[in-house]
């Protein structure tokens, strides 16, 4: 255990976090996921019986977001609903980046389901949670710690 970490960012999940550079990502996505086939090659970190809310506020805690992009998260698109519906969960995830000051709505691009498959095959990790409900799949961009920020 750490002094001031999440106790659900495990080692593992702490060292690719920090490996990571700016401009790399991380999808945080639900059970269902297919995180083998689509993360052959590269770290899946799985986090069973921990919802994807829980986990997206602890990735959180220590992942800063790309400023430099328009929409530095993106999540999957429920399949044939209207532009701007969200379920709850997505909402839920929308709401802690801006209740945390992280990013506002307008920072979060929905995607479309194969799209949102292709950008996965680019991230560099997937965190594959316990998350039961369909369509709980994110992105987030990693941007840079400032020298402040760093010292605190």
């Amino acid at each position: 255990m750490l002094k001031g970490i999440d106790p659900l960012l495990s080692p593992d999940l702490l060292k690719v976090l920090c490996e990571m550079g700016h401009g790399d990502e991380v999808a945080v996505v639900d059970a269902n996921f297919t995180a083998a086939s689509l993360g052959r090659g590269k770290p899946i970190i799985r986090l069973p019986g921990n919802d994807l809310h829980r986990a997206c506020q602890a990735v959180l805690s220590v992942f800063p977001l790309d400023a430099a992009v328009a929409q530095p998260v993106a999540y999957m698109k429920v399949c044939n609903t209207a532009s701007g519906y969200l379920t709850g969960l997505q909402t839920s995830i929308v709401n802690l980046l801006k209740d945390n000051d992280v990013a506002q709505p307008e920072q979060c691009e929905a995607m479309e389901r194969f799209s949102f498959y292709e950008r996965v095959k680019q991230a560099y990790v997937i965190v594959q949670t316990g998350e039961m409900q369909p369509y709980a799949n994110f992105i987030f961009k990693k941007g840079v710690i400032l020298a402040e920020e760093a010292a605190a």
